[in-house]
């Protein structure tokens, strides 16, 4: 057992030694609640185990024996098993079931012992076991509240755990931890970051013990000098560094973090958020063999235990509609595809049902990388919104290329998983600029920048919610991986020193999130229609091609301009918004749009030009040259506010 604990053979029956039984009384347990809880001095242990099973609690005693307590047959309901243990000086031990003679782990266990060390390879995949632990640690919430962020003031970042704070160019002192996400909130906060989406926190085997590659001679990687080192090598485990599996749910990974106790470094990371009015949403994997009756109780576990904000549901079988249903959720956040839309239209003021908007990803890229695009597609995008869902657009993701990989890389470069490079997304819809990975070459460094600052452009002026890859905001590159799932190194971790390089695109992105919140009228909650349904004047939304108020002759324009009417959203003061037209041009010669007139005395403003090298974002509005007609330099967009 883990620690050196002795295995269940060498344990003793509690029932046979008088001076145990003097030390312990058991009593019939607490059915309420799966799992080890406490009521005054008793420990209640309930786990599923039939009648019929052999049932015991293995206790294992800090540098001591094993103790193994029979659970009465009597002591059933159904198919749960409880039994209760009073005077257990529960922080001198550790615990797992026995059933029918084999060692069980409680897969309702709030604390793993055996993970505490990150990828510690000294471990043996088949001598290995783990064992829970007691976790009654109080913790003072003080007053905490969730913020319940509503969707149209919502810009998401994504983040892992471990890679965000690992490399060294960060100034953060407890890498690759909770306590280290904690040092960058006021990061975080200064780019304008509402809601942090945090890969699988829950603990999981991250060894993996896998077949690496073919051992027939044949398929050797490049960096191999010999057979015989490959195979050495593929008898080491990766290292699963994203958490997609199966896991122990009811337990915050041990190695994530800093100091001794998990579960109060992670509340006090969550407690923190809030009170800077930011959103913990974390994303929880269930297989097919999940129960769904569980899965349910896990989302209201990690709720009321942690006051997590909402969930990235990923798995099959989910038994979505009713987490969406379930009254403990009901404010909770909940991403996943397959909702029915039928059953929860107008039930609930607070719309919490969220669904990954891939097909912006594509639309997006394919216009981007000029990989047979649409541009009427994109723009069905850039304005899908629904009453009962919210779509989150994003154009990356942990799966793919980072921003700056998007536009350097026209194919995947995988070949460090060891797996010949087959493994991660064939269709990437990415560009290059001319040359295959970095290059020296000011044209198209200077294009590269310009695409990025195009991409983050069109993810920020969605009408669904925004969301950024962590390290997108400063060019973040994984050297053409697009599956770091396995690389616990400088590839899969996020460079701070790109941020000093880089920092300009970083003012951008910030500003852009600023103008995104200034301006309500971009994410307004309403579905556009399209025509001017509150006699304001204007239509809500309307596109513009050479004339206003004209569509392009093109079936497949190559540019358009987008209007906002901003007389159908109010700013913060109550005043309503002003004016916005968006010009796109994703065509790689220069494009002209008309400039719809303004009502009485407005005038139009240059806000953003992302071909501009110098000042892409305007902190100083230029007053434009009020003509019929704005020229957009090639493959760019121009932002411009009537006011």
């Amino acid at each position: 057992m883990a620690g050196g604990k002795k295995g269940a053979g060498f344990g003793m029956d509690i029932e046979k030694k008088s001076d145990l039984q003097n030390k312990f009384t058991i009593v019939e347990g607490n059915y309420a609640e799966i799992g080890v809880s406490k009521i005054d001095d008793i420990i209640y242990f309930t786990f599923e185990g039939e009648k019929e099973c052999s049932c015991a609690i293995l206790l294992y005693e800090h540098g001591g024996d094993t103790l193994r307590i029979p659970v009465p047959d009597e002591y059933c309901i159904g198919a749960l098993r409880s039994v209760g243990i009073r005077g257990l000086d529960w922080k001198n031990y550790d615990y797992n079931y026995e059933i029918d003679g084999e060692i069980m782990f409680d897969p309702h266990a709030h604390k793993v012992i055996g993970r505490e060390k990150w990828a510690d390879f000294s471990r043996k995949e088949k001598e290995y076991k783990i064992c829970a632990g007691f976790d009654f640690a109080e913790f003072d919430w003080k007053n905490d509240r969730f913020p319940e962020i509503h969707r149209e003031n919502m810009v998401m970042y994504k983040l892992n755990v471990r890679s965000f704070t690992m490399d060294g160019g960060t100034l953060v002192k407890k890498k690759g931890t909770f306590a280290g996400i904690m040092e960058r909130i006021p990061y975080l906060k200064q780019l304008g970051v509402t809601s942090l989406e945090l890969m699988p926190i829950y603990e999981f085997e991250e060894l993996m013990y896998l077949d690496m590659g073919r051992q027939d001679g044949h398929g050797w990687s490049e960096n191999a000098k010999e057979g015989l080192k490959l195979q050495e090598e593929m008898r080491r485990p990766k290292v699963n560094c994203w958490g997609y599996v199966a896991g122990e749910y009811y337990a915050p990974k041990a190695s994530y973090a800093a100091a001794k106790d998990a579960s109060v470094e992670l509340k006090t990371l969550i407690r923190t958020l809030h009170e800077n009015g930011m959103e913990c949403i974390l994303e929880m994997f269930f297989d097919e063999k999940m129960n769904q009756n569980i899965a349910v109780e896990i989302l209201r576990y990690w709720v009321k235990e942690y006051h997590v904000d909402g969930f990235q549901l990923l798995g099959k079988a989910l038994p979505l509609n009713a987490m969406g249903q379930d009254l403990i959720l009901r404010r909770t956040k909940l991403i996943a595809n397959g909702f029915d839309q039928r059953l929860f239209a107008g039930h609930t003021s607070y719309p919490h049902l969220f669904v990954y908007n891939e097909d912006f990803l594509f639309a997006s890229r394919k216009l981007l990388s000029r990989s047979d695009g649409n541009v009427n597609e994109l723009l069905n995008q850039l304005r899908r919104q629904n009453e009962v869902f919210g779509f989150i657009n994003f154009i990356t993701n942990h799966n793919g290329f980072t921003l700056a990989d998007l536009f350097t890389y026209e194919r995947k470069h995988n070949e460090m998983n060891g797996e010949d490079n087959r493994d991660g997304m064939d269709w990437n819809y990415s560009s290059n600029g001319g040359i295959e990975g970095p290059t020296r070459k000011k044209l198209i460094t200077e294009y590269r920048k310009k695409q990025m600052r195009n991409a983050m452009t069109l993810v920020l002026l969605g009408q669904s919610v925004p969301m950024i890859l962590a390290g997108d905001e400063f060019g973040n590159t994984q050297k053409g991986n697009n599956n770091c799932y396995c690389q616990d190194n400088k590839y899969g971790w996020i460079n701070w020193r790109s941020l000093k390089t880089n920092h300009a695109h970083w003012e951008y992105v910030k500003n852009l999130i600023a103008f995104r919140k200034e301006h309500p009228i971009i994410s307004s909650n309403e579905p556009m229609q399209l025509n001017d349904y509150q006699t304001k004047g204007y239509p809500d939304l309307s596109y513009h091609g050479e004339y206003a108020w004209v569509s392009s002759k093109n079936q497949q324009p190559h540019a358009v301009g987008i209007l906002y009417c901003g007389e159908y959203a109010k700013k913060e003061d109550g005043e309503p918004d002003d004016y916005i037209f968006v010009g796109l041009n994703f065509y790689p010669g220069p494009q002209y749009l008309a400039l719809p007139r303004l009502p009485r005395k407005n005038r139009w403003y240059l806000m953003v030009d992302t071909a501009d090298r110098e000042r892409p974002f305007k902190t100083q509005p230029l007053l434009m040259d009020q003509k019929n007609q704005i020229p957009l330099p090639p493959q760019s967009i121009v932002i411009l506010v009537g006011k």
